[in-house]
Formats: C-alpha cells, structure tokens, sequence
C-alpha cells in the first residue's frame, strides 16, 4: 500500500487493476496466460464471457440506487456512471456476478425507469475498462509497458477538500457493493484507524450504498488519510469526504431500520 508520499497515482491504479486482472478469471488476459486453457467442441479455446453490459437513456438524475432496483433481483457487483465533461451522460455500465445474470438483464431491455425507458445492450470487456479508466483521468492500463503519472485535476480537488473542517471520520463514495471491512482496512493500511468503528452503510433491505464511514485515531490522520482520494478498490476508484460522527451515526441508524 501507498503511504503519504512517493508513489504516483497511475501507479496505484495501474498496479491494483494489473492484480486484478490476473486474479480473476473475467480479467484475465488472454496473451501470456499459462496453465490449462478450457476448450469448447470445436476445438478453439473459449474465454468466459465477460459478465458486463451497458445501459443508455437513463434519466439524468439516476443514481446507483437506481440501477439495482431496475436490476432487481440480480448480483451485481459493479455499476459505474459514465460522465462525460463532467456531467451524467445517461449511460452506465453494470457488472455482474456471472453470464447466466447478463441474460437476464438483456430481457429488460426497453423496460422504463421513471419516465424514460432504458436501453440494455452487451458491451466488450475493453469498453468497460476504457470507461474505468476515463473516470480516474488515466489512460494506458492496457499497456505492458506501464508508466504512471499524476493525474493532472488531483492537486486541485485535494486543495478544495484540505479546506473543509475536518474530524475524525472520514465518508467514502464509490465503494463496490462487494466491499467487506478488511479490504478497506488494507485501503488504509498506512494509517491509524479505529477498525471497529468502520461502517459500511447499507440499505434497510440489507444491501449495499457504496458507502462507508471509517473513524481514525486524530483529526490529523484523518486529514493525511485524504492522499487516498479517487484511489482504487477493486475496479471502483474511491472518493474520500470529511464527515462528522452525526453524519456517521444518521447513516448507521438507517441500515438497522
């Protein structure tokens, strides 16, 4: 893990999508990769498909909420919005836990969501690794290559947010709905956080907002613990906020109802 200083932020996010890649049989790549390749009976080999699909025509105002109660009843382990210039485009990419979920999410192609009806179509495994990438300001993952940079707008948003009055909580946005306590333990391994005092926020149906709040040892950690800001967990880049122990205890409260 990163600490404070060093290490650029094309490097970090390089670095945890190469391991994920590798790790995960959807994010495999296909050149270099030993081992035993499965084949299907006409003899060629056959890669998973890759469980991703695009939706576009959402409304403006969609949030990620709003994609998983049009996917109700579906895994999904991913959904990310596509801005462009720094506005919602009506479009987003959603990942799910398997093939067998994309057909089923293909049949709700045309169904409405508010007033609009939302086209569902298949998308390439690179199309979603393109829009990832278009998200964190970073291009060349595909590269073997690899050479990081900074991202260009990142001083920026860290001066806007070093403005804020701080505590000791800090609110992450972003998350994947996946996300369990000891992956963002590892997020912030080079700090010094309270680890029974993260909470992952939760709908009252159980499931997840992509959002958590994480309690450090000083208001001072707190503030260095902002270098992490628009870092990678899994294939999410993760926003950082200062909170307050209210904010905190308003979201913990709404998951238990």
């Amino acid at each position: 893990m990163l600490g404070s200083g060093g290490v650029s932020d094309g490097y970090e996010v390089g670095s945890k999508r190469q391991r994920m890649m590798e790790s995960t049989p959807y994010f495999a790549v296909n050149s270099g990769m030993g081992g035993y390749q499965p084949y299907g009976y006409g003899g060629g080999y056959q890669p998973p498909p890759f469980p991703v699909v695009r939706l576009r025509g959402l409304p403006f105002n969609c949030t990620d909420i709003d994609i998983f109660k049009f996917f109700a009843g579906l895994d999904i382990v991913d959904v990310l919005l596509v801005n462009k210039n720094g506005r919602f485009s009506g479009e987003a990419f959603v990942l799910f836990a398997g093939s067998m979920q994309v057909e089923f999410a293909l049949q709700r192609d045309r169904q409405n969501m508010g007033r609009r009806y939302v086209e569902v179509f298949r998308c390439k495994r690179q199309d979603y690794y393109h829009a990832v990438a278009a998200e964190v300001n970073y291009e060349g993952i595909y590269d073997n290559d690899f050479h990081g940079s900074p991202q260009p707008s990142r001083a920026k948003r860290f001066n806007d947010k070093d403005q804020m009055e701080y505590t000791e909580i800090l609110k992450l946005r972003g998350l994947p709905f996946s996300v369990k306590k000891p992956e963002i333990v590892e997020f912030f391994a080079d700090f010094k956080i309270v680890e029974d005092r993260i909470h992952i926020a939760c709908r009252p149906d159980g499931k997840a907002t992509g959002e958590a709040y994480v309690e450090f040892a000083s208001v001072e950690e707190a503030k260095r613990a902002m270098c992490k800001d628009k870092m990678m967990i899994g294939s999410r880049y993760v926003e950082l906020f200062p909170s307050t122990p209210d904010e905190a205890r308003r979201a913990e409260s709404r998951s238990r109802q």
